[in-house]
């Protein structure tokens, strides 16, 4: 072989041992964007609130708190989680870490990963096959080294993890191969740290009409986490859409509402709900017809049963209802039966069928 040709293999093997030395295999890339470590605002953000399904706050950090964060890190955590570095195979703390419990960030304290879903990989790295919550954990174009990959981050402070393929076990087929660095592991039964645990939520539930368009409206409201359309107020047990619908269940469409109360008061759900349908119209709304549609808002405390009698006993007496007699009925809330599947996020996956009021 003549020295020329030995000179144009040189790259060629330096690249093969870069390969080796990140964690790579086959692509596993599912989405495609691109962002930097280091571009977090400077400021509050601007975008509110933002909540896991899991009922974490996800709001992405500003720089600054992210930088007073970093100062308690080592200086290989702060290359990895901050410079895109990786770990030695072989070397992580947590390779070989059987322990049951949750994998935070080393970071923010956001929780990644579950030992649930922790395998044996043989690559050298921790690897897990789905994420705690998918909502905690980014997955980023990453090109850096001439080749296709996706890097994964913490989805609260944008913080380096490690890269995710397409070559992990069932049921997900992932392998999500993370620095040891990355991440700080809790035993199970021991009290997370306040940045690991999910917000203090409360509930509320509301009947008006439709249920797809009122669990639309909800999902809508700052401060609130979830919206889940379903059955309450009947005497039937776990019913199904297509009894409801008859009228000789007793249930009425009802939607669950999970809110931080810190966020959004039950008073200020209250008002919304008057606002997203017509209380005046009695086991109807608009074209929509039967006991099933009634208005009603269902209690889950005496706290919120006084609450939201004295709410529609002050509406009554407001410009807009003195004409106009609330149907609105307030009770206790009974048993709440999730609806099926293809009734959850309706709107959203059909462009809107429900007739909504305009709120005046």
């Amino acid at each position: 072989m003549k020295v020329a040709d030995i000179t144009f293999l040189i790259p060629l093997v330096l690249v093969a041992v870069g390969v080796l030395a990140l964690c790579m295999a086959s692509d596993g890339q599912r989405r495609s964007e691109t962002r930097s470590t280091t571009s977090q605002p400077d400021g509050p953000s601007d975008i509110g609130v933002v909540y896991s399904p899991s009922g974490y706050d996800i709001t992405p950090l500003t720089r600054t708190r992210i930088d007073t964060l970093a100062e308690g890190l080592t200086p290989e955590e702060r290359d990895i989680l901050l410079r895109k570095g990786t770990e030695p195979p072989q070397c992580g703390r947590l390779l070989n870490n059987k322990a049951e419990g949750t994998y935070a960030c080393r970071l923010c304290g956001l929780p990644l990963f579950s030992s649930q879903t922790k395998f044996e990989s043989g690559t050298g790295w921790p690897s897990f096959f789905r994420p705690f919550d998918p909502a905690h954990v980014l997955e980023i174009r990453d090109a850096e080294l001439g080749m296709a990959r996706t890097e994964t981050a913490c989805a609260r402070c944008r913080s380096h993890l490690g890269h995710v393929f397409s070559d992990g076990p069932r049921p997900t087929g992932l392998r999500y191969c993370m620095n040891s660095a990355a991440l700080e592991f809790h035993a199970a039964g021991a009290e997370l740290p306040p940045e690991s645990r999910p917000i203090e939520t409360a509930t509320a539930y509301f009947a008006g009409g439709c249920f797809w368009g009122i669990e639309d409206r909800f999902q809508q409201v700052p401060g609130v986490i979830d919206a889940v359309s379903g059955y309450q107020g009947g005497h039937v047990a776990n019913p199904v859409y297509k009894q409801v619908c008859q009228g000789d269940t007793g249930h009425a469409e009802a939607v669950r509402v999970t809110f931080d109360p810190s966020q959004v008061t039950y008073l200020r759900l209250l008002e919304w709900f008057f606002k997203f349908h017509d209380p005046t119209q009695r086991n109807r709304q608009g074209p929509d017809l039967g006991t099933q549609y009634r208005s009603a808002i269902f209690a889950t405390d005496s706290k919120q049963l006084t609450e939201a009698k004295k709410f529609v006993m002050a509406q009554q007496d407001t410009t807009r209802f003195r004409d106009r007699e609330i149907a609105t009925v307030v009770e206790p809330a009974g048993i709440f039966y999730e609806a099926e599947d293809n009734h959850q996020d309706y709107h959203a996956k059909h462009g809107g069928s429900c007739a909504i009021s305009s709120g005046e």
